[in-house]
């Protein structure tokens, strides 16, 4: 696998952070796996400098494992391997205090060493996503990338029927409905913002817009865009691992499930992304709303690469009951100006802010796999000059011809058949993500629940 070397941290900024901060008595140690589930150990205080100094051992099943945490045998990386220990090393700028936990704790992120990683380092998505970018910088593209998570805050306890809930705001009340963009629902969970901000602050993570959303504890806070789109998906990972140790610290549940309620909205994660030349400079800007020749190749390449990239998209059973019509969620390969009804949208602005707003992930998805196929994506499309089509006026849904797929399986076989993406992703990367998916897939199908009894138990 041709990776180019992360950039690892030094002994240095281990001893720095140590000086400065003598309360810190543990660290949590973690690497992000395929599922996006934050995986590790936590270490002490006296444990942190070898860990800079010689990396830290971890199995090489951590980045084989179903959501659920089970090993998936075809993986091969477990009894095939024997299980082995490989290398990670933390990743510079990632020591961060967490100041929601009760114990004085900092995080660090690790990532595989490329070589004394594998044979882990292959399934490593941290991983795929430099190589993407690295292939895009060697062309004269530096892509510029911002990411915006929508969540629900619920409460920890679930109702008498064992279902979820919305969360208590700050007068004792639970919401049961909800004004979009309204402030006063952004007062009353006050004191959950306070806190998020400052432990967003601390850790240099750039939180800016709040918005309340379409339902009831539903939230959505924009992240500033990063001329380092690596740098933009590092922090979008910290922010939601974050974003979970407040709301557990306030007696809530930060849930990032992309449909956890039939009748409410669905849950998004939406991208934002431009290419620059060496010298910082927006290739996309232009006065024309659809951008410059060089967006609109952008466009037709990742409208082309849609349908096979769509399992990093939406990468879960739950995250295909978000796609309905006039949900904002989008149902078909489209593209359009300043509007909400596509898939993928040219926001309005001054010239030199001109970009794609990539709006069909769920927040269920791991930003490092989603932003690796939507750059992929662009390569291709400028590559190969793909004209993306007239762009879309008006309703979107209302103007859909051939539909996304809406099942899980669809694109599960949709990436395991595409050429494209085993050029892009390298067969050994897609081996083991498609292996933990199709174990996950069958686990799920085969997993009897309330639907199957409520629906067939008196009637079949």
């Amino acid at each position: 696998m041709s990776v180019a070397y992360p950039a690892f941290a030094c002994t240095e900024e281990a001893l720095s952070f140590l000086e400065h901060n003598p309360d810190i008595e543990m660290f949590e140690l973690f690497i992000l796996d395929n599922n996006g589930v934050p995986r590790g150990k936590l270490l002490h205080r006296d444990e942190l400098l070898a860990v800079y100094a010689s990396g830290r051992p971890l199995p090489s099943t951590i980045l084989g494992l179903t959501i659920n945490g089970d090993d998936v045998e075809n993986s091969g990386l477990v009894w095939d391997v024997g299980d082995i220990d490989c290398r990670a090393y933390p990743l510079s700028g990632s020591l961060q205090r967490m100041p929601w936990r009760q114990i004085p704790t900092a995080a660090v992120q690790v990532s595989m060493h490329p070589r004394e990683g594998l044979p882990a380092a292959v399934a490593d998505p941290r991983h795929l996503l430099v190589k993407v970018i690295d292939g895009l910088k060697a062309d004269g593209y530096y892509p510029v990338m911002a990411a915006e998570l929508e969540f629900y805050l619920l409460d920890q306890k679930r109702d008498s029927h064992g279902r979820p809930r919305p969360a208590r705001d700050a007068d004792g009340g639970r919401p049961s409905t909800t004004q979009v963009y309204g402030l006063r629902e952004l007062e009353q969970i006050e004191p959950f913002l306070a806190d998020l901000y400052g432990a967003c602050k601390l850790q240099g993570i750039p939180a800016r817009t709040a918005i309340s959303e379409y339902a009831p504890g539903q939230v959505e806070i924009t992240l500033e865009h990063r001329a380092d789109a690596l740098q933009a998906m590092d922090e979008a990972v910290r922010y939601k691992r974050l974003v979970k140790g407040v709301a557990h610290k306030h007696g809530m549940i930060a849930c990032f499930m992309a449909k956890p309620f039939d009748d409410l909205a669905g849950t998004g994660l939406h991208m934002h992304v431009s290419l620059a030349d060496a010298a910082g400079n927006n290739l996309f800007a232009s006065e024309a709303g659809d951008g410059t020749p060089l967006l609109r190749q952008a466009v037709g390449g990742m409208l082309a690469t849609l349908l096979d990239a769509l399992l990093l998209f939406c990468p879960n059973a739950n995250s295909y009951r978000r796609f309905q019509s006039n949900s904002y969620a989008p149902l078909a390969a489209t593209w359009g100006v300043d509007n909400r009804t596509v898939s993928l949208r040219i926001p309005g602005g001054p010239a030199f802010s001109r970009h794609i707003e990539h709006r069909l992930c769920g927040a269920d998805a791991n930003p490092y796999l989603a932003a690796a196929a939507i750059l992929a994506g662009i390569h291709r499309g400028i590559r190969e000059r793909l004209d993306p089509g007239a762009p879309v006026e008006g309703n979107g849904y209302a103007q859909v011809g051939r539909r996304l797929p809406t099942d899980w399986l669809t694109t599960l076989r949709a990436l395991e058949e595409s050429a494209w993406a085993r050029e892009a992703f390298g067969r050994e990367f897609l081996g083991v993500y498609l292996a933990v998916k199709r174990v996950e897939y069958r686990q799920f199908m085969g997993e009897v629940g309330e639907q199957d009894w409520r629906w067939y138990l008196q009637q079949a």
